[in-house]
Parts: structure tokens; sequence; C-alpha cells
């Protein structure tokens, strides 16, 4: 199996050369960049399974990075920043961040995280094309490929994974904290399921204040409420 390859963008190089060296060990190339512009560069010229990015860089941040490559890709980002608090992690999230990790984490914990995300997206092994269709909303399974009346949809993938669990299960009742072991392996908060439900439903409901797919279960959690056309 080929390596995997991530992009490392932090302006402390201290802790560049540190996060570098836990995921060698663990068989990863690592591509460094030492701000947003570099990042930018190393991108156009190298494709990438992952991006580790620091939030706080002199010039251009992490977040105005992050907003950039969602314009185009969908590649897995994972914040790595020294602010841990609720509306940082909140920012970070709804502007397509995959996780959200504070610089007191251990770089074996960094690593793993990194390792969760990948392995999440991993689709490789997919072959035969499973479509869930509700009519409106569509998605194609082995593609991750979202449609709405026919439109595609972006989606990062930890979105739509999240989707795919509820479409496969209309109905059934998740709550934070099971949504919260699945994608997150039991790292974070309530405000990591909140952003991203936030987020999904912005992209598949006509009106997100008045969800049609995916609702409250009140002090629970949510479920899906399409039907599957016939």
């Amino acid at each position: 199996m080929s390596k995997r390859t991530v992009l490392l963008v932090d302006d402390d190089k201290e802790i560049v050369e540190l996060m570098r060296e836990f995921l060698e060990d663990e068989r990863f190339h690592v591509i460094e960049a030492y701000n947003a512009e570099e990042a930018g560069s190393a991108l156009d010229r190298h494709s990438v399974d992952c991006i580790l990015l620091d939030v706080m860089m002199p010039g251009q941040s992490g977040l105005d990075l992050c907003r950039q490559v969602r314009k185009t890709s969908n590649t897995p980002i994972l914040f790595l920043s020294a602010r841990g608090e609720a509306l940082d992690k909140i920012r970070g999230l709804s502007l397509g961040g995959d996780d959200y990790i504070v610089k007191t984490a251990t770089p074996e914990e960094v690593v793993a995280r990194v390792k969760a995300v990948l392995r999440r997206y991993d689709n490789s092994e997919k072959k035969s094309p499973v479509i869930l269709d509700f009519g409106r909303l569509a998605l194609n399974v082995n593609a991750y490929e979202v449609t709405i009346d026919g439109q595609p949809v972006p989606m990062t993938p930890k979105e739509f994974e999240i989707l795919c669990l509820f479409a496969e299960y209309p109905r059934q009742v998740f709550t934070y904290e099971q949504l919260l072991q699945r994608f997150w392996e039991g790292i974070g908060d309530k405000h990591s399921v909140t952003v991203h439900m936030g987020r999904i439903r912005e992209k598949i409901e006509e009106n997100p204040r008045k969800p049609k797919y995916i609702t409250n279960v009140w002090g629970v959690g949510y479920r899906f409420e399409g039907e599957r056309a016939e």
C-alpha cells in the first residue's frame, strides 16, 4: 500500500519537526508548509490525502486557507490550534474542517485522529454503485456524491458519511454520544455534532430552519425522515 500524504501547515518549526517525526514513524509522507501561501503552492503541486492545519499564522490564517480549499476540494482538514474555546471550534468546523485539535493534545493523539479521518474516508475498495434515492435528495454511496433535484451538492467527506448513516437508517434516532463516538472517536463535544448537522441542513434542506430530512429529537439527537423512492 502506498504511503498517505499529509500536508502539515504551521508557522512553528518546532511543532512541524515534532509532528513530522511522529507522522513519518507511522509511515505517512509529510509535506511541510510554514504559511498559507506555501500551503497553497504545495496543494498546486501535490496530491494530498489530509491537511493538518494551524489556525493562527502570520498573513492568511488557517481558517482563510480552509475556506479557499473548500471551494475546490473535499480533502479532509484537521485544525490544530492553541485556542480550545467552543466558539473557535464551531467557527473552524463550520468553515469545512473535519476535526479541531487543541495543541495540548499529544502527538500520538494527533496522529490517531489523522488515521481516524483517513480510515473513515477510504472508499477505495468499494466497487458496485449504491444509490439511496429519496426523490429530491439522492446519495451515490460509493462515489461520495449528493444531488438535490439532480444538481450536485459539494460536501466534505465527513458530512457525507454522517448524511449517509442517517439515509441508510430512516427514522432511527442517533444520539449525540453515538455520533460523537462514530465520527470523532469519542473525542470532542456536542458542538462538533451540532455544527456538522447545521452544515448538512444548509446544503440539503429547502428551509434549514424547518428541516424535513434531518429532524431533532429534542434532548436526544437526530433522525432522518426521508422515504426511499420506489
